[in-house]
């Protein structure tokens, strides 16, 4: 049992510590964690001048009476009575391309909370992720994972180098397969039931609101561990455990959120 007087910061530490080395616990009792210090930290992480959501509600405006706003977010939040707003989508260019993407604009709690859920995710999922995972990670970046493939493709005698992509993922992402690879590593209730809302939360466009049964939120904090999460079970520890195996060579995943690069020594890639 973990001491009250501990820091959050020290508690998060003990369960990254935990999962790293018990890679089958389930955790079930994280909730807790969902209190007022963890929040302030991810408010003060907040950007000034992020754009607002439905709530219109701004950083200084929140700011200006924190300590009595988080106490009835944090008691909200633990009797379950918290339900995410619907998030504003606004649509913005999409480098390299003449097409525009969604993005969704969260309200300024639900900002915070998901904020907190990503410091306790990160904890928990960190030791699981493969270090060829690059994509929305601490001390992790796109510049890192092009190191990686430039040494490897100018040190190593490669084959075979595959680009791809998974069209529309943040759309398409199945919210019953998410819910249900969570649960190989949480078994609080009341995490996973918070998750489903952000899930499911409606989508306010061109005035319209709209129900969500199927991808991530996009522009919320909580959307690229989710997709890490998810891209885990069904794409990284497929390559590694299954697909490695069928190669007649040495086989390598480079993968930054939902781009991908599989590349091979095999001199026979048809045979992988």
């Amino acid at each position: 049992m973990l001491s009250n007087r501990e820091s959050v910061e020290t508690k998060l530490q003990r369960i990254a510590k935990k999962a790293q080395k018990e890679p089958d616990c389930q955790f079930t009792s994280l909730f807790h964690l969902m209190n007022k210090e963890l929040l302030k930290g991810c408010f003060e992480g907040l950007r000034k001048d992020a754009a607002s959501g439905i709530d219109r509600v701004t950083k200084e405006e929140y700011g200006k009476d924190l300590e009595a706003n988080l106490s009835d977010l944090v008691e909200r939040l633990h009797r379950m009575a918290y339900i995410p707003q619907p998030v504003r989508r606004v649509y913005i260019p999409k480098p390299g391309s003449t097409k525009q993407r969604p993005l969704g604009i969260p309200a300024l709690e639900d900002k915070l909370v998901q904020a907190g859920f990503v410091r306790i995710l990160e904890a928990i999922y960190e030791g699981d992720f493969i270090d060829d995972s690059y994509g929305f990670r601490p001390g992790r970046g796109c510049h890192d994972a092009l190191r990686t493939l430039s040494i490897e493709v100018e040190g190593g005698s490669v084959h075979v180098i595959v680009e791809a992509d998974v069209k529309g993922f943040y759309d398409k992402v199945q919210h019953d397969w998410m819910v249900d690879f969570l649960g190989h590593r949480i078994a609080d209730k009341r995490m996973l039931r918070y998750v489903k809302r952000f899930l499911i939360a409606w989508i306010l466009e061109d005035g319209l609101f709209k129900a969500t049964e199927e991808g991530t939120p996009q522009g919320g904090n909580i959307s690229p561990i989710l997709a890490n999460i998810y891209l885990h079970y069904v794409l990284d520890l497929w390559f590694t455990r299954r697909f490695i195996k069928s190669c007649e060579g040495r086989a390598l995943l480079i993968r930054y959120a939902d781009d991908f690069v599989p590349r091979t020594h095999a001199y026979d890639f048809y045979n992988c």
